[in-house]
C-alpha cells in the first residue's frame, strides 16, 4: 500500500438501515458514502461480500468469486422498472436493529424472483450488457449458477449429498439437469449480474467522493461451495468428496478448545503445478472489486493448522508448512504490485514474521489485545509501539466493541488500560481511547462504526467459535448517522492529521 497517513471505518453492507430486512447496495449505501466523505474519512472496509451459507457468516460462502444476492437492492430495481410498487405489497415488517436472517432471506428470494420474471419478460437476458457480463465472468459464473440451481433442486443440502451423477459432475447428468433447469440457472446469473452492477456503481460513487474500499478475502473456502464441487483436485478430499483434514486454529484467546472451522484445506502440491493459477485468478477478480485486499488469517500461507476430519474440536490438529513467499512472488509476477493488508494475528512464529517482512504488506495491530496486567509491556499491541507500516484497530469484527470490552474484562486489566490510555470519564472511554489510537504512528487506522458511537456489546458483530443468532446481525438505526457522529469522527480525523 502507498504509505500515507489516513483512516477509515469498518462496516459491512448488511448493517445499513433499510426496509427489506437486511442492509443492501441501495440508497442507504450511498448515504453511507456521503457520511464518510463529510466526516473526512477516505477508507471504507467491508467484510467478505460473498453469498453466505450455514450460519450466515461472510467467511463461509458458496463461492469465492460470487457476490451476495441478499445485498442486491430492490429499490434500485424499482428505479430501473424491473419492480413495481405493487410488488412490495407483502413485504414484512422487519426489526430495525438487527438482521433476522430467516425472514429476510425468504423475502429477498421472493422479491428477486419477481424482478427476474420482469427482467426476462422485457428481454433482459438478450441485452448486450447482460451477455457481456456472463461471458466475461464465465470462468466462475457458470459453475456457481449451476451449483446453486442443483442445491436448490435438492432442498439446499450440501453437494456431498446430491445424486451421484450431479455430485461427481458426470457430463450426462450435468447436461440433462442444465437443459431441464435453464431458467433456474439463469436466475442465479441474473442475481450476480445485478450484484456486480450495483456494487460497481457504488464503488464508482465512492471513488468520486475520494473514498477507497478495503475488501476482505477469507484464506479458505467453504466445503459446501462451487469452488470445491467444481475443483475437487485443489483440496484434500477422499473419493466421496469428503475432506480428509479441515481448517481451524488451536486453543487461543478466543477459545480454550480452539476453533474448528471445517473448511477443506488446499492441496498446495497440486495447485503449484500451474504456478498457483487458482489464487492468481481469485486475487485478480477480487482486486477488481476493491481498492485494497485484506487477507484474513495470513499466517495460514506460512503454515496452516490441519485437523483430522471428524474431530470434535481443534485440539488434535497439527501445523503444516504452507506455500510461503513463493505464492506471493507468483501473484506479483502476474498482477504486479497489489494493494494488500494482512491479518497477522494469533500465534505468530519467526517464520510468519519473516514472511510478512518479505512481502512488505502492512500487518494489523489491535489495541484490545494489549492489556494484560500480569505481563505489562510484553506485547506489540500497545499503541506507542505501532510501526508506520501497519493498520491499527481498537478491535476487529471478531472482538467486542470497545465499551463492551472495557466493561467486561478483569478488573486488573481494566485498571491497566485506564492508566495507560489515561481514561477519565467512564461514559466517554471510547472517545479517549480512539484519540490514542488515531495519534499512533500507524499509517492506517480502521475502527468499527459501533466504536464511533460508543455502542456496548449489543453492537458486537461476531463472537468466534459460537453459532449465536446475534452473529453478523448488527444493523445501524437510521438516526445514528447524525451530525454528532459526523462531527466527532471529523475531529478525530483532522486532529490526528488523517484527513
Amino acid at each position: 500500500m502507498k504509505q500515507i497517513r489516513t483512516s477509515g471505518i469498518l462496516l459491512h453492507p448488511t448493517s445499513f438501515p433499510g426496509p427489506d430486512g437486511i442492509g443492501d447496495l441501495g440508497p442507504q449505501a450511498y448515504a453511507w458514502i456521503d457520511f464518510l466523505e463529510s466526516s473526512g474519512c477516505t477508507i471504507w472496509q467491508t467484510l467478505p461480500l460473498g453469498p453466505t451459507g450455514y450460519g450466515d457468516s461472510p467467511y463461509q460462502c458458496f463461492s469465492a468469486c460470487a457476490g451476495n444476492p441478499l445485498l442486491v437492492s430492490p429499490t434500485l430495481l424499482l428505479d430501473e422498472g424491473y419492480l413495481s410498487p405493487e410488488d412490495f405489497y407483502d413485504r414484512p415488517a422487519f426489526p430495525l436493529h438487527q438482521v433476522d436472517f430467516g425472514p429476510a432471506i425468504e423475502w429477498k428470494q421472493k422479491i428477486m424472483s419477481r424482478a427476474y420474471q420482469n427482467f426476462t419478460a422485457k428481454g433482459g437476458l438478450q441485452t448486450p450488457e447482460y451477455i457481456t457480463f456472463c461471458e466475461e465472468n464465465a470462468r466462475w459464473l457458470n459453475d456457481f449458477a449451476l451449483f446453486m440451481a442443483i442445491k436448490n433442486d435438492n432442498g439446499g443440502v450440501a453437494w456431498q449429498y446430491w445424486p451421484e451423477g450431479l455430485k461427481k459432475r458426470d457430463k450426462k447428468a450435468i447436461n440433462a439437469f442444465s437443459v431441464a433447469n435453464s431458467a433456474e440457472i439463469n436466475f442465479y446469473k441474473f442475481l450476480q449480474f445485478y450484484f456486480f452492477k450495483q456494487w460497481n456503481n457504488l464503488m464508482n460513487y465512492a471513488h468520486e467522493k475520494g473514498i477507497k474500499i478495503v475488501g476482505d478475502i477469507p484464506i479458505f473456502v467453504s466445503m459446501d461451495s462451487s469452488d470445491v464441487w467444481s475443483n475437487p483436485d485443489l483440496f484434500y478430499l477422499d473419493g466421496e468428496g469428503n475432506p480428509t483434514v479441515v481448517a481451524g486454529v488451536p486453543p487461543d484467546y478466543f477459545s480454550p478448545t480452539g476453533q474448528l472451522w471445517g473448511n477443506p484445506l488446499y492441496n498446495y502440491d497440486y495447485i503449484k503445478k500451474d504456478n498457483y493459477k487458482y489464487f492468481i485468478n481469485k486475487f485478480s477478480h477480487l482486486l477488481n472489486l476493491y481498492d485494497v485486499l485484506r487477507i484474513d488469517h495470513f499466517r495460514g500461507f506460512d503454515s496452516y493448522y490441519a485437523i483430522p476430519h471428524g474431530s470434535p474440536d481443534a485440539t488434535g490438529g497439527k501445523w503444516v508448512k504452507g506455500p510461503g513467499i513463493e505464492l506471493f512472488n507468483e501473484i506479483k509476477k502476474s498482477l504486479g504490485d497489489v494493494n494488500i493488508v494482512v491479518e497477522d494475528l494469533g500465534f505468530l512464529t519467526d517464520s510468519v514474521r519473516n514472511l510478512l517482512k518479505e512481502t512488505g504488506f502492512p500487518g494489523m495491530k489491535v489495541m484490545e489485545f494489549a492489556f494484560n496486567a500480569y505481563d505489562k509491556g510484553n506485547t506489540e499491541y500497545l499503541p506507542h509501539t505501532y510501526p508506520e507500516n501497519s493498520v491499527a484497530y481498537l478491535g476487529t469484527h471478531d472482538n467486542d466493541t470497545f465499551m463492551g470490552w472495557i466493561n467486561s474484562i478483569r478488573k486488573e486489566d481494566r485498571d491497566y488500560a485506564i492508566e495507560y490510555l489515561k481514561l477519565k470519564e467512564p461514559s466517554e472511554y471510547y472517545k479517549e481511547a480512539l484519540q490514542v489510537l488515531y495519534n499512533s504512528k500507524s499509517n492506517l487506522v480502521v475502527v468499527q462504526f459501533q466504536d464511533i458511537l460508543g455502542t456496548g456489546s449489543i453492537g458486537r458483530i461476531n463472537a468466534p467459535a459460537t453459532l449465536s443468532e446475534m452473529n453478523w446481525s448488527y444493523r445501524l438505526l437510521p438516526y445514528e448517522l447524525d451530525d454528532n457522529a459526523k462531527t466527532f469522527l471529523k475531529n478525530l480525523t483532522v486532529h490526528s492529521n488523517r484527513g
